[in-house]
């Protein structure tokens, strides 16, 4: 069987991919490349070097059954919601194209109750073959939820991409333990700008 790798040069170096996919190349200027991808075929390993990487994107994704952040920490401790090491992950049919931008400093931002409140840093895209023998992928992310500024956003299926430019802000430390305005309220001020 045959393994095409496609590598990618990473501007962030703590880009990290599941057990399985990682090699590490190491060429003679001490760069270093990390495989992003394989595609199978024969017994040979071939490496294929992609380009610098110097964009990052984001995901996002409706947190479906959770009322709160603090519903979504609850759900991500199950053993359910884990990837084998541990970490927080989700698994979705569709693999995301744009990988190599995810892993380049990306987020999952979190939809809950109809607005964007919170963000997880995406560590690595894993494989994951289901019971009926699908490939997915699991999209593993840091254990730490980062409170946004509350962004109103409308039902959708799946995960979306959501530009850097698009994100809502972080909210500082401190105001994360804030008690959270009234729905209603905080979408009348969203709707007019000021949130």
């Amino acid at each position: 069987m045959q393994v095409t790798y496609i590598a990618y040069f990473h501007q962030n170096p703590q880009v990290l991919l599941s057990k399985n996919h990682k090699r590490l190349i190491k060429v003679s200027n001490d760069l270093h490349y990390t495989v992003l991808d394989t595609l199978c075929g024969t017994d040979s390993v071939h490496v294929t070097v992609g380009k610098p990487v110097d964009k990052t994107i984001n995901l996002i994704k409706l947190s479906v059954g959770t009322e709160s952040v603090e519903g979504l920490a609850d759900w991500q401790s199950t053993k359910r919601a884990q990837a084998p090491d541990g970490l927080p992950c989700h698994v979705t049919r569709m693999w995301p194209k744009r990988g190599v931008e995810i892993l380049n400093g990306g987020s999952i931002y979190w939809v809950i109750k109809g607005e964007i409140q919170c963000r997880q840093k995406i560590l690595r895209l894993d494989e994951y073959i289901g019971s009926d023998g699908i490939r997915r992928c699991s999209i593993v992310s840091d254990p730490e939820l980062i409170r946004t500024q509350p962004s109103l956003k409308r039902p959708f299926q799946g995960w979306r991409y959501l530009k850097v430019e698009d994100a809502p802000i972080d909210l500082p430390k401190g105001r994360a333990q804030e008690e959270p305005l009234p729905l209603e309220l905080n979408r009348a001020l969203a709707e007019i700008g000021v949130l």
